[in-house]
């Protein structure tokens, strides 16, 4: 007879955790937790599940909490003898497994929902020992596992997975990437100069994790509005228990102005999200430099404007860098850092001791057109819409990306971010032509469903019929099989990549790899475009050698 201790602390979390990493879980896991357990052993080890003790005493799990601070071995000792003595309750219920092929489809069905109907293999192989183990004695349920453990150990996603894991760990904790003798520079006050989409969910995530006044400059008639969007979405998150602490305590820290006043006198870093224009953001900065202190830290929010061509206006320009963040800001967790040839390394440390702060997953890179996930995106975009103008069904398209494991497709996304932005992206940003498809919807004044009620598609989620005649389709029109359209979209992806290395706008692959998880999107069971292209076989077809291999991690 076994049985489990537990220490009943907070820090104490239990479960079999092995799918969230590619993996399931081996050594007879999959086989003695549902005979311990039951049914619920079935999610607890698909969703890869921690619990705390008192879950896992509820469930069977363990046996007995032993109180913080005791002595668990003592008490370990104490519990064998009572068991020997036939003195412990020790519940050990024969499981009824009658039924297991309707619990195993429906756990099936869970997982597919969960994954939007990707088969994953980790999952869908750790199901498949659990439903066959469990018609099984338990020496051959050992066995089936077995089975199915090694081929999920071959399977390129175990690999992507376990690379994205590493990813998450690496940069979970953006203060470990300081050197250990930096001493970071007090940020006792902030300051936002914009207060709309982007400058809102900063704010939101200053107030969120920072216990700092944040003096916020716009037009007079923007203020209120951004300030009940910011307290609208922080009660949301408190009434969903996300928030401790009073909202208005919150509100009460922001500092709303339409004109320079002295609240800027001593701020310790500006965070700017003005309006993507490059005359603007100069005047801005003019009159920014005049106001702040010499050693304020000042970073723009830009997208895609080059940051050194921003940094010419700046007073001390080493003190300036990019922060790009992601909308929506409160629930994007990758912040982009762009340094210029003049940006100081305390002033990438000081940014990245700000991203530990607001709890966001940082990409440091050098200054590069799109900096890292633009730099992907933009090309991926023009190549999809170059597939329409082909002949591809544009939910064909879309299909093909949200099959590869992406949360939306490409011409889906832009009809939502709004046609306009990446119109002005190609154009002024990029100093490119736009696709003609993209140029046409917008000189039709189709921006978006969202932003002008018309784009590409209707709300019921169908291509609006009024957008093809602005479609130049080839006169020799093209299809392509799903796993075409996936090659040739993310080919992109990797070929940028190489480029980013090749110029030292990043260091390493990994780089790349996480802007475009968390950036993006990226499917995590793929490792991102570098690891998968590594996996699959194109880094070598392409280059003939490994990213990870020639760069390292």
């Amino acid at each position: 007879m076994t049985a489990r201790l537990a220490t009943d602390s907070r820090k104490t979390v239990i479960g079999l955790p092995e799918c969230t990493v590619g993996l399931f879980p081996g050594g007879g896991g999959t086989q003695r937790l549902p005979r311990l357990i039951g049914y619920p052993a079935l999610e607890l080890i698909l969703q890869g599940r921690m619990v705390p003790p008192a879950k896992a005493l509820e469930l069977g799990m363990v046996d007995r909490l032993v109180p913080e601070g005791a002595d668990l071995l003592a008490e370990a000792k104490q519990f064998m003898k009572e068991i020997i003595a036939g003195e412990a309750d020790l519940k050990r219920p024969e499981h009824d497994f009658s039924d297991v092929d309707a619990v195993a489809d429906m756990a099936r069905q869970a997982v597919l929902k969960a994954t939007r109907g990707r088969e994953i293999p980790a999952p869908m192989l750790a199901l498949k020992a659990m439903h066959e183990g469990l018609k099984q004695t338990l020496e051959e349920g050992l066995k089936t596992e077995l089975k199915y453990f090694f081929q999920v150990n071959r399977v390129p996603e175990c690999k992507g997975t376990i690379n994205t894991f590493f990813l998450k760990t690496r940069t979970d904790k953006p203060a470990s990437m300081l050197p250990r003798d930096f001493e970071p520079k007090p940020v006792k006050k902030i300051a936002m100069l914009g207060f709309g989409t982007m400058g809102r969910g900063i704010v939101i995530d200053i107030l969120r994790y920072m216990q700092v006044p944040v003096v916020v400059k716009d037009l007079h008639e923007a203020l209120e509005p951004g300030k009940a969007f910011v307290g609208k979405i922080l009660q949301g998150m408190a009434d969903k228990g996300r928030l401790k602490g009073s909202v208005e305590d919150r509100l009460a820290r922001i500092v709303t102005v339409s004109e320079w006043t002295d609240d800027f006198n001593d701020v310790d870093l500006v965070i700017e999200a003005v309006f993507e224009d490059p005359a603007l953001k100069a005047e801005v900065y003019g009159e920014l430099c005049s106001r702040v202190g010499d050693d304020c830290l000042i970073a723009s929010n830009t997208s895609s404007i080059p940051i050194t061509a921003l940094s010419k206006d700046v007073k001390n320009p080493g003190r300036f860098c990019g922060a790009h963040f992601f909308s929506p800001v409160w629930l994007m967790q990758l912040l982009e850092i762009i340094r210029t040839d003049s940006t100081m390394p305390e002033t990438v440390n000081n940014l990245l001791n700000f991203c530990a702060a607001i709890r966001k997953r940082p990409v440091v890179c050098n200054d590069y057109p799109g900096f890292v996930v633009n730099a992907m995106l933009f090309p991926y975009m023009r190549r999809s819409f170059e597939l329409v103008e082909e002949g591809v069904p544009i939910l064909k398209v879309d299909e093909a990306i949200t099959r590869f494991g992406l949360p939306v497709g490409p011409i889906r996304l832009c009809d939502e971010v709004g046609l306009d932005v990446l119109h002005s992206v190609f154009t002024k940003s990029l100093g490119q032509a736009p696709p003609a498809t993209l140029d046409n919807v917008v000189k039709a004044g189709r921006l978006g469903r969202k932003k002008s009620g018309k784009g590409f598609f209707l709300e019921d989620g169908s291509v609006d019929p009024e957008v093809m005649p602005l479609i130049p389709v080839s006169d020799t029109p093209k299809d392509y099989e799903i796993e075409e359209i996936q090659s040739i979209l993310f080919r992109p992806f990797v070929e940028v990549g190489n480029l980013l290395l090749e110029k030292g706008v990043v260091d390493k692959p990994d780089a790349v790899d996480t802007g475009a998880i968390w950036g993006i999107g990226f499917p995590p069971d793929k490792g991102g475009p570098m690891k998968w292209s590594d996996l699959t076989g194109l880094t070598q077809e392409l280059y003939g050698f490994d990213f990870y291999k020639k760069f390292g991690s």
